[in-house]
C-alpha cells in the first residue's frame, strides 16, 4: 500500500499532552495543597530527584512555578488552536480539588480554574482529554495513610474522581485513571513507587509487595471509578493508561523468547485487568508461590471484572530487550540489555519507531479495544538562536518515523487507532529529572534548569510542521 496521499480516519484526534504538575505552577495559589511532586527537588540526567520531608527552604522544586499555565493557559491554549488541535491531554491536579485528599467538601476554587481552562479549550474545539492521577497524589495522604499502602485511600481516590466526572460531565468526554500505572514494575526504584504511588519504602518492608498490594488498591480504584463515571454520564470514554515499552528477546534461542515473554507479562498484566477485569493466573501463582499475602476481596475481584475500561490509552517511546536469565523472572532494573540494532537519544532512551507498530499490533491482538496513543515524543537539547528561532529537524525525523509506523498500523493493519497526542506539545518540567533543559514541545518556553528565564513562548520548527500534519490529516507522511 502506498501511504502517501492515505490520510488517517475523519475524526482522528490529533493534538498533544502535558501534565498538571510539569506545566502548571501556581503549586500553592487556589487554595492548592502539597502533592507529592512538590516535594521533588531538581535532578539531572542520571541524577535522582530528591524527596524531601515536606518543603526545604535550601532546595529549589521546578514543580512549584513550573511554565506557569496556570496564569498562561488561554495563550498556550491559543497556540495549541493554532496548530490545530482536536485534541489536548492533560491532567487535574488532585490537590486542586482536595487540598489534603481527605476533605468532606472540594475546594471551588480548584473545581473553578479547569471549568475555565476546559472552557477555553472548547472554545476552539479542542477537546480535553483528562487523566485523574498524574504522578501526583495529596502529600497529606502520603503522610497519613502511607499512600497507596492503605486501602483508605481507594475511597479519597474515588470521591475525587465523582467530583470532577460530575462537574465536568458536559465538557469532557476521554479520561484516563492512573497515568503509566505500570512503571512500578520497577519496584527496586524507591522512585517509581514515589511518583505512582506515594510510597517511601521503609529498610524493613518487601518492595515487591508493596509494588503490588498499592498497584491492586489501585486497580480497585480505577474499576469503582469506571464505574461511577458510566453512571454520571454513559457516553463517557473511560481509558487506562500504560507506559508501552516492548520487550524483545535479543536472539531467537528459545529461552530468550521465552524469558521476553514473561518480561512482557510482567510489565503489563497492568493492562491485562484494566481491561479484561482479572489477574491473569500466572501472576496468582507467583503471589501465593512468594507468599505476598496481598489483600485482595471477592469484593474486590466484583468491582475488577465490572469496571473494565472503554479504551487503552499508552505511552510510547522506546523499546527494551532482554536475554535469558536461567531464572523464569524480570527484573525490571537488572535485566534489560542493550539492543544493537536501534539507536538512543541523548538521555539513553532507545529510539525504535517499528516498535511503535509493534505495541500497537501487540495490544490489539490482546485487548481487541480502541487504542489511544497518549505520549510520544523526543526529549532533547533546544538551542534558540539569536533571532528567537528553533530548528528541531531531529524532532520532526523523529516524530515523522513514528506516525508513519502508527499508519502503517492504521491502514494496513487495521489498528482502530482514535488518537495521537505528542507528550510535551509544549516545553515543561521533566518528570523524571526535573529538568527544563530536556524538551519535547513544539513550542519553546524561555526557562533554564534554575528556573531563570522570562517563560516567554516560542515556535519551533516542529511547530509548523506538526499544523501542516494535522491540517492534512497526516496524508503526506510516507
Amino acid at each position: 500500500m502506498t501511504l502517501k496521499g492515505q490520510a488517517f480516519p475523519d475524526g482522528f484526534l490529533w493534538g498533544g499532552a502535558v501534565a498538571a504538575h510539569q506545566l502548571e505552577g501556581g503549586y500553592d495559589q487556589g487554595g492548592k495543597g502539597l502533592s507529592t511532586a512538590d516535594v521533588m527537588t531538581i535532578g539531572a540526567n542520571g541524577v535522582a530527584r530528591k524527596v524531601t520531608d515536606g518543603i526545604d527552604p535550601n532546595e529549589f522544586y521546578p514543580n512549584h512555578n513550573a511554565i506557569d499555565f496556570y496564569h498562561r493557559y488561554p495563550e498556550d491554549i491559543k497556540l495549541f488552536a493554532e496548530m490545530g488541535f482536536k485534541a489536548f491531554r492533560t491532567s487535574i491536579a488532585w490537590t486542586r480539588i482536595f487540598p489534603n485528599g481527605d476533605e468532606a467538601e472540594p475546594n471551588e476554587a480548584g473545581l473553578k480554574f479547569y471549568d475555565d481552562m476546559f472552557d477555553e479549550c472548547l472554545k476552539y474545539g479542542i477537546q480535553p482529554v483528562i487523566t485523574l492521577s498524574h504522578f501526583e497524589m495529596p502529600y497529606h495522604l502520603v503522610k497519613e495513610y502511607g499512600g497507596w499502602r492503605s486501602r483508605k485511600v481507594i475511597d479519597y481516590f474515588v470521591k475525587f474522581a465523582t467530583v470532577v466526572f460530575k462537574r465536568y460531565q458536559h465538557k469532557v468526554k476521554y479520561w484516563m485513571t492512573f497515568n503509566e500505572i505500570n512503571n512500578q514494575t520497577d519496584f527496586e526504584s524507591s522512585h517509581a513507587l514515589f511518583t505512582d504511588s506515594g510510597i517511601m519504602p521503609k529498610a524493613d518492608e518487601n518492595n515487591e509487595r508493596l509494588m503490588y498490594q498499592a498497584a491492586h488498591y489501585e486497580l480497585v480504584a480505577s474499576a469503582e471509578a469506571v464505574k461511577i463515571g458510566h453512571k454520571i454520564n454513559p457516553d463517557f470514554q473511560i481509558g487506562c493508561m500504560i507506559a508501552m515499552t516492548p520487550i524483545y528477546p535479543l536472539t531467537s534461542k528459545p529461552e530468550d523468547i521465552l524469558f521476553a515473554q514473561r518480561a512482557m507479562q510482567t510489565r503489563f498484566w497492568f493492562a491485562d485487568v484494566h481491561a479484561n477485569g482479572f489477574y491473569p493466573k500466572w501472576l496468582l501463582n507467583r503471589f501465593a508461590e512468594k507468599k505476598l499475602d496481598i489483600d485482595i476481596t471477592e469484593a474486590d475481584l466484583k468491582v475488577l471484572r465490572e469496571g473494565i475500561v472503554d479504551y487503552i490509552g499508552f505511552s510510547y517511546y522506546m523499546s527494551f530487550a532482554v536475554k535469558d536469565t536461567g531464572k523464569l523472572e524480570y527484573n525490571e532494573s537488572h535485566d534489560r540489555v542493550d539492543n544493537p540494532y536501534v539507536k538512543a537519544s541523548d538521555w539513553g532512551w532507545q529510539v525504535d519507531p517499528v516498535g511503535l507498530r509493534y505495541a500497537l499490533n501487540w495490544f490489539n491482538d490482546r485487548y481487541h479495544l480502541p487504542l489511544f496513543i497518549v505520549e510520544n515524543g523526543l526529549g532533547a537539547v533546544d538551542k534558540k538562536t539569536a533571532d528567537n528561532q528553533i530548528h528541531d529537524d531531529y524532532r520532526i525525523d523523529y516524530m515523522t518515523d513514528h506516525i508513519r509506523e502508527m499508519k502503517k498500523a492504521v491502514l494496513e493493519d487495521g489498528v482502530n487507532l482514535i488518537g495521537y497526542t505528542p507528550w510535551g506539545c509544549i516545553d515543561l518540567v521533566a518528570a523524571s529529572t526535573g529538568q527544563m533543559s530536556k524538551r519535547y514541545g513544539m513550542i519553546y518556553v524561555d526557562e533554564q534548569d534554575d528556573g531563570s528565564g522570562s517563560l516567554d513562548r516560542y515556535k519551533k520548527d516542529s511547530f509548523y510542521w506538526f499544523k501542516d500534519v494535522i491540517e492534512t490529516n497526516g496524508s503526506e507522511i510516507e
